[in-house]
């Protein structure tokens, strides 16, 4: 029994055994910082919610690899992320851009605050307005009749 639970173990540890860190960096600090502070920017499509820098899958390294050598090669932040938007599309961004795609992802919680707002001023308004109505309505004369009779008792006593 504890032969197949090693076994089990050993089974579900080997993909991240063969996840290994980038080994090579690139000999200027400067651009290895760039390159860095691109990867910060970039999603993992394996992990989803992890920087292509902080995900060890392969797909990652392979894209850290990319960005590292596009930049040693001179371009600039800009081309760099833009290589990679255009061969993995825009999702591959961890901070999307602001651009008529994604307005509703940008202005969608915006939208949704002041759609509610709406909502809550409208329901308010409703019942103040309800309640004013029901405090200017006229008695009717059965309701008259009870209150003089409640009155004359309360003289009474």
């Amino acid at each position: 029994m504890l032969k197949r639970f090693a076994f089990l173990i050993a089974l579900l540890a080997a993909p991240l055994a063969q996840a290994q860190p980038l080994d090579e960096h690139l000999s200027d600090p400067a651009q290895e910082a760039r390159a860095r502070e691109i990867s910060r920017e970039l999603r993992c499509l394996v992990c989803q919610n992890q920087s292509i820098e902080d995900s060890n899958a392969p797909l990652a390294r392979d894209l850290r690899r990319i960005v590292r050598e596009r930049v040693a090669a001179g371009e600039d932040d800009q081309a760099v992320l833009d290589y990679v938007v255009a061969r993995y599309g825009e999702w591959v961004l961890l901070k999307p851009r602001f651009n008529l795609q994604n307005l509703l992802l940008w202005l969608g919680p915006a939208l949704f605050l002041v759609i509610g707002g709406i909502v809550v001023y409208a329901v308010l308004r409703r019942q103040r307005a309800a309640q004013a109505a029901a405090a200017a309505a006229p008695l009717s004369a059965e309701e008259q009749r009870r209150l003089q009779a409640l009155l004359n008792e309360t003289e009474g006593q």
